[in-house]
């Protein structure tokens, strides 16, 4: 079958020949005579084929792929609409060959997206990414291709699962999770229940029946961590979803790695072996090496070991600025291990509590107060040397009272620095001038509140300032 122009009129609204000049239809296309395009493959195709009438003449125009059109222009409507059927049909009968080439494609991916309804083991990214690439291709090349008209609702219904999961895999995915989850949560609440002493939290069960490609588990020390690997272990085992040589357990320490190996034993009476990752490396090197090497005397010798880490430490600080940085900052904070301000009433009753401890700087002196503390290390960690609560450099006499040590000396400079902290009730605060300073004079009466540490550190009668 063929639909041709007619020539003055296409000449009229085509005279450098751009466009093709007649169409025939054949069995895998269209063949085209004239224009840029011989040949167009029903696979090109994405919709039906369309008329559009003009003032004196139709055109005929057929959408391919990539947002390409043909179009024949200066047509008969009649001749138009009468190709534009039969390329239609023809189109649509290919698709459907098409379609039973797919058949065992089409039914693999039916049967998969079924098992997703009920699944019997975790929709993890690993098994359902190929699925979905797969039906997006099949969509892509196929089935939004076809022609609803002409394959007719039963296959268009049959299909919809593949076409309605390939447009949005992820929502399906997430689905599928759901009810796996709730599922097994449901079907494993005794074994959660008994697993250990104390029943698994919700948190906790959720993190051992969840079995997705890579699964972090934030928690931090005493919420538990160890029960979950070793309920994980027993549930994958006795659930049939692992076999125990499947299982690789790591621990830092040989004590947890034994605990660990003997509660998974006695939870699901399978030996499963918990490893230290020194142990497992040590196995690596003896397989692929053929024998295994001898152990570093830092292995076994804690001052060796200590030693090492002290002078990678230091060639790691003397040499990286941003490095040195980080380190010194915590070690900094490391042995403070300050409780949480939110979990007491008041901050008094807070700051109560951090200086009841033994605040020790940087340096290695041990200082009255949390505020202390930060000044000390703040001064050290920026090379100031300062010495702390020295004794000062001139006499108090006729005071009565014991030797003035201020807070901190400024070393290279003789600059005192006394810090202010909050008392409870007001009272009068003096201060003093410089450091060779016998000035003495009240700073004001009644402040907002300052520590009762002594702060009048000059004599009298300075007449200088």
């Amino acid at each position: 079958m063929e639909l041709k122009s007619q020539p003055l009129l296409a000449f009229l609204g085509d005279p450098r020949r751009r466009l093709p000049r007649a169409l025939s239809l054949q069995g895998g296309g269209i063949a085209a005579r004239g224009g840029k395009r011989a040949n167009i493959g029903f696979e090109e195709v994405v919709a039906k084929p369309a008329t559009k009438r003009g003032m004196l003449s139709s055109s005929f125009s057929l959408d391919l792929a990539g947002g390409k059109q043909i179009i024949l222009p200066a047509v008969s409507k009649a001749a138009a609409n009468s190709f534009a059927e039969a390329v239609g049909q023809a189109w649509s009968k290919f698709n459907l060959r098409e379609l039973a080439k797919e058949e065992e494609r089409i039914q693999r991916l039916l049967q998969s997206l079924e098992k997703l309804q009920a699944p019997e083991r975790y929709p993890s990214a690993f098994h359902i990414d190929p699925l979905a690439r797969e039906a997006l291709d099949l969509t892509d090349r196929v089935l939004s291709k076809l022609n609803a008209e002409a394959v007719g609702d039963k296959t268009m219904r049959r299909i919809a699962p593949i076409l309605s999961f390939s447009a949005d895999p992820a929502k399906a995915r997430e689905a599928a999770i759901e009810r796996f989850v709730d599922a097994q949560l449901d079907r494993w609440t005794e074994f959660l229940d008994t697993v250990e002493s104390m029943p698994l939290a919700p948190e906790q069960r959720l993190s051992v029946v969840v079995d997705e490609d890579a699964t972090l588990v934030l928690a931090g020390a005493g919420s538990g961590k160890t029960s979950v690997i070793t309920a994980k272990a027993a549930y994958l085992v006795k659930a049939g979803i692992r076999s125990p040589e499947e299982l690789l357990l790591l621990a830092f320490a040989r004590d947890a790695a034994t605990e660990m190996s003997e509660r998974i034993e006695a939870r699901c009476g399978v030996p499963i072996a918990a490893r230290t990752f020194h142990a497992l490396a040590y196995e690596i090197i003896g397989d692929v090496e053929g024998e295994k090497p001898a152990l570093a005397p830092t292995a076994t010798d804690d001052k060796a070991f200590l030693s090492l880490i002290r002078d990678i430490l230091r060639y790691i600080v003397s040499r990286v600025s941003d490095v040195a940085e980080t380190v010194i900052g915590w070690f900094a904070g490391f042995f403070d291990d300050f409780p949480s301000p939110w979990d007491f009433k008041s901050a008094h009753e807070w700051y109560s509590e951090v200086e009841s401890r033994n605040l020790r700087t940087l340096q290695g002196e041990t200082v009255n107060s949390f505020e202390e503390l930060i000044i000390a290390n703040w001064l050290y960690r920026n090379g100031i040397a300062y010495e702390y609560e020295p004794t000062y450099e001139h006499k108090l006499t006729g005071t009565g009272r014991r030797v003035y040590t201020p807070d901190f000396r400024l070393t290279e400079s003789g600059v005192y620095i006394e810090h202010f902290g909050v008392r409870k009730r007001r009272g009068p605060v003096t201060l003093s001038c410089r450091s060779d300073c016998s000035f003495r004079r009240p700073f004001f009466r009644k402040p907002m509140g300052f520590s009762n540490r002594a702060l009048s550190v000059c004599g009298a009668d300075c007449r200088s300032h």
